[in-house]
């Protein structure tokens, strides 16, 4: 059974620290006080503030050895376990996006303002401060099943384990959406025509859609990438091309090397090809997830790759569990700091 420790009294203390600092040595008192430990109890937070970015710091650790992450909103991970020694505390910052609908574009509204929780073997808080982000990039997301913010268990998406591999600075706006295509995306009001006037510029915008495109011709699908991609650029964004994350799906001698694993669909179109020359070609940065989950998937074999998809849950090898969900957005994140599209200083490692 987990323990968890709300460290009331070095909360309290903090606070009175800072509320004992002299009037020329507080810093921009205009701003609204932050909201702290009083809104946790129970392992759970709540904070009710509008739509928008904002940074959480939390201070972990108790009396006792603990072990603490966070996660929030629909089932997003935001902060990876941290474990803290006996009678220490730690620091850790990070920043979230907060929107309505909170998970998938045109799924459920959620609860209103932010919701975080915290998890691990022996959570332990004893701070927390939340204020309006200022300055903060944003990631914006834009797919499908394999990437948005899965409301239930046991399905995951990328996207979803992406924001605690990111610091305090970048946030991730996930507006990915079950069953999409590039038609699809493009079409309904409630994705692309939603997600365009929110792209700022310097925001990176990740785009990976192909597992629905089964009927979509190779003309019709590269316009498609090609829009999206003029899109972004229209309102001074950075587009990223991401190739799909591949199905579970092995020959007789181990490999992926098939259709089915590698995403081409019913009329021959090789989508992992199309999104690689569209990128080339617009002079877009390539995540080639395809290239990248083949490799994982292939290395852990046959019986060691199912825990990565929803086999033993479902018999479904394209969706990814937690652990597949995490180990695929690490790879994004690796391509993130390889590819110096954020500062690796905003970004956790290892």
């Amino acid at each position: 059974m987990r323990r968890f420790t709300l460290a009331v009294p070095t909360a309290l203390a903090l606070t009175a620290v800072l509320t004992a600092l002299p009037a020329p040595a507080r810093a921009h008192e205009h701003r609204p006080a932050p909201l702290g430990i009083d809104h946790c109890t129970a392992g759970v937070c709540h904070f009710d503030v509008p739509p928008g970015t904002y940074d959480v710091r939390v201070v972990l650790g108790g009396d006792t050895d603990s072990s603490t992450s966070v996660g929030g909103e629909t089932r997003r991970a935001l902060l990876a376990e941290t474990a803290v020694p006996a009678g220490e505390r730690l620091v850790r910052s990070f920043t979230v996006n907060v929107r309505t609908p909170e998970g998938e574009p045109t799924g459920a509204e959620g609860t209103p303002g932010l919701d975080l929780a915290l998890g691990g073997t022996a959570p332990a808080l004893a701070d927390i401060r939340v204020t309006p982000a200022r300055h903060a990039r944003q990631i914006l997301l834009v797919g499908d099943s394999t990437v948005c913010d899965q409301p239930g268990e046991p399905y995951t998406g990328w996207g979803q384990e992406l924001p605690q591999y990111l610091r305090r600075g970048v946030s991730v706006a996930n507006y990915a959406d079950s069953g999409e295509s590039t038609v699809t995306y493009l079409g309904n009001p409630q994705l692309w025509a939603t997600v365009q006037p929110l792209i700022r510029p310097g925001d990176l915008v990740l785009i990976q859609l192909a597992h629905n495109d089964k009927t979509t011709d190779e003309v019709t699908y590269r316009a498609n990438l090609e829009t999206l991609v003029a899109g972004v650029r229209e309102k001074g964004g950075s587009p990223v091309l991401v190739t799909p994350v591949v199905r579970r799906w092995f020959n007789a001698d181990g490999t992926l090397d098939n259709g089915t694993a590698l995403l081409v669909n019913g009329l021959g179109v090789d989508h992992p090809a199309v999104i690689r020359s569209v990128a080339a070609a617009r002079d877009v940065p390539l995540i080639d997830l395809t290239a990248r989950t083949k490799a994982l998937v292939e290395s852990l074999g046959v019986e060691g790759s199912k825990a990565l998809y929803l086999y033993n849950e479902k018999r479904d090898n394209t969706h990814t569990s937690v652990r597949g969900a995490t180990a695929y957005a690490g790879l994004v994140r690796d391509e993130l700091v390889a590819q110096h599209l954020v500062p690796r200083g905003t970004v956790r490692v290892g």
